[in-house]
C-alpha cells in the first residue's frame, strides 16, 4: 500500500504522516490526530494478493510489463508474477523492499523490487515501457502536489495507451480516516483528468488484514462511534472490507 511518509499533519484535524519505514519494522507506530495512538499492525497487509488484484488478473485486465506502486511487501507483485506477468514493484520504505526480496528469492520469483519516490519515478530510476500500472491503496496516502506529481510522472514510465488501476479510499472514508487529499469523485476525476482518461469508477470494498475489533481500536475517534461501523463490512474471515473507488484509467 505504500509509498511517501505523507505530508499532512496535525494542522486542520488531519492525521500525522505514518513511519512507514517503522511499521515494516514491526515497530509501533503513532497515529490518531494527536498522535496518542501507537499500534504494530499493517491494515493493509493479508499475506495475499489483494482480492481485487486477483480478479482484474482474472479478467484479463492487466498485461505485462506490470509496475505496481506502492508495493508494500510485494504479494500483489509475487502473485502477478506467478500468473506469467513481467512485473516490477516500488516502496518508498527500504524495509518494506528488502522483505518483499526476501520472499521473492524464496519463491524463486522474478519480481523486481526497488526504493522508489512516487512523485520522482524517473528520476528514482524507475524504467520505463510498462503496459499496466497497480496502484493498490497508495494514491489516497498523497496531498494534492503530491498527487499531481506522480500521476504526471507515471507518463514518463508508461507505454502509449497504458492502463492505470487504482484502488484508493471512497471520499466519506477519506473524510473520516483524515486523509491528506480528498477521494470523493469530483476530486479524483480532476486529478486524472490531464493525463488519463477514466474508463471505469465503481464503489467496492478492498480487503484489509484488520479484524472488526482491531478496526474498532484503530480507526479514529473522530471517525464518529457507531457511524464508523457504517462505513465498512466484515467478510467470512472476518477481515474488515473497507469502501474503495476502483478506477482504470487509459493514458491519453
Amino acid at each position: 500500500m505504500t509509498d511517501l511518509h505523507t505530508a499532512h499533519d496535525h494542522q486542520g484535524g488531519q492525521e500525522p504522516a505514518l513511519d512507514f519505514e517503522a511499521m515494516y519494522q514491526g515497530r509501533e507506530v503513532a497515529f490518531g490526530a494527536d498522535g496518542d495512538r501507537r499500534t504494530d499492525l499493517i491494515p493493509w497487509q493479508l499475506d495475499a494478493p489483494q482480492p481485487l488484484v486477483v480478479e482484474l488478473e482474472a479478467a484479463g485486465e492487466i498485461t505485462g510489463p506490470v509496475l505496481e506502486c506502492g508495493c508494500g511487501l510485494g504479494d500483489n507483485a509475487l502473485f502477478l508474477a506467478g500468473r506469467g506477468h513481467q512485473v516490477t514493484a516500488f516502496d518508498a520504505a527500504p524495509s518494506a523492499i528488502e522483505r518483499s526480496r526476501a520472499k521473492a528469492v524464496a519463491a524463486g520469483s522474478p519480481v523486481t523490487f526497488m526504493v522508489a519516490d512516487a512523485t520522482e519515478l524517473h528520476a528514482s530510476g524507475v524504467p520505463g515501457g510498462f503496459r499496466t500500472v497497480v496502484d493498490s491503496a497508495m494514491l489516497h496516502c498523497l496531498d494534492a502536489e503530491q498527487r499531481r506529481a506522480y500521476l504526471a510522472g507515471l507518463r514518463q514510465v508508461c507505454a502509449p495507451g497504458a492502463t492505470l488501476h487504482v484502488l484508493c479510499f471512497s471520499g466519506e472514508l477519506a473524510a473520516h480516516l483524515q486523509m491528506p487529499a480528498a477521494t470523493d469523485e469530483r476530486s479524483l476525476r480532476e486529478a486524472l483528468r490531464d493525463d488519463w482518461t477514466i474508463r471505469r469508477m465503481e464503489a467496492r470494498h478492498y480487503t484489509t488484514g484488520l479484524t472488526h475489533q482491531e478496526w474498532q481500536k484503530l480507526a479514529p475517534v473522530a471517525s464518529g462511534g457507531s457511524e464508523q461501523d457504517d462505513l465498512v463490512a466484515v467478510d467470512e474471515n472476518d477481515r474488515v472490507l473497507l469502501p474503495f473507488w476502483q478506477i482504470t484509467a487509459e493514458l491519453t
